[in-house]
Protein backbone atom coordinates (compact mmCIF):
# COMPACT_ATOMS: atom_id res chain seq x y z
CA UNK A 1 0.00 0.00 0.00
CA UNK A 2 1.17 3.50 -0.84
CA UNK A 3 0.49 6.78 0.93
CA UNK A 4 -1.05 9.62 -1.06
CA UNK A 5 -1.36 13.28 -0.10
CA UNK A 6 -4.48 14.85 -1.57
CA UNK A 7 -5.03 18.61 -1.54
CA UNK A 8 -8.20 20.41 -2.46
CA UNK A 9 -11.20 22.31 -1.18
CA UNK A 10 -14.80 21.60 -0.28
CA UNK A 11 -17.89 23.76 0.03
CA UNK A 12 -18.74 24.53 3.66
CA UNK A 13 -21.86 26.69 3.67
CA UNK A 14 -21.17 29.63 1.36
CA UNK A 15 -17.35 29.46 1.61
CA UNK A 16 -14.83 26.98 0.18
CA UNK A 17 -12.55 25.41 2.83
CA UNK A 18 -9.12 24.05 1.90
CA UNK A 19 -7.94 20.61 3.07
CA UNK A 20 -4.95 18.28 2.94
CA UNK A 21 -5.62 14.60 3.51
CA UNK A 22 -3.22 11.65 3.80
CA UNK A 23 -4.70 8.37 2.51
CA UNK A 24 -3.27 4.87 2.27
CA UNK A 25 -4.31 3.15 -0.96
CA UNK A 26 -3.14 0.94 -3.83
CA UNK A 27 -3.32 3.65 -6.53
CA UNK A 28 -4.40 7.25 -7.19
CA UNK A 29 -7.92 6.38 -8.33
CA UNK A 30 -8.70 4.41 -5.17
CA UNK A 31 -7.16 7.15 -3.01
CA UNK A 32 -9.41 9.73 -4.69
CA UNK A 33 -12.50 7.58 -4.14
CA UNK A 34 -11.55 7.14 -0.47
CA UNK A 35 -11.33 10.93 0.03
CA UNK A 36 -14.74 11.43 -1.57
CA UNK A 37 -16.14 8.68 0.66
CA UNK A 38 -14.65 10.12 3.87
CA UNK A 39 -15.90 13.66 3.20
CA UNK A 40 -19.31 12.32 2.24
CA UNK A 41 -19.69 10.27 5.39
CA UNK A 42 -18.17 12.72 7.91
CA UNK A 43 -19.44 16.02 6.49
CA UNK A 44 -22.41 14.99 4.33
CA UNK A 45 -20.85 16.61 1.25
CA UNK A 46 -21.65 15.40 -2.25
CA UNK A 47 -18.81 14.74 -4.71
CA UNK A 48 -19.63 17.75 -6.87
CA UNK A 49 -18.89 20.05 -3.88
CA UNK A 50 -15.33 18.68 -3.52
CA UNK A 51 -12.57 20.06 -5.76
CA UNK A 52 -9.30 18.13 -5.91
CA UNK A 53 -6.22 20.26 -6.71
CA UNK A 54 -3.40 17.70 -6.49
CA UNK A 55 -2.62 14.07 -5.71
CA UNK A 56 0.97 13.19 -4.80
CA UNK A 57 2.56 9.99 -3.58
CA UNK A 58 4.19 10.57 -0.21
Amino acid sequence: MKNFQIKGSFKAGVAWERFTKMVESQNEKNALDKVYSVFGSKHGIKRNFIKIESIAEA
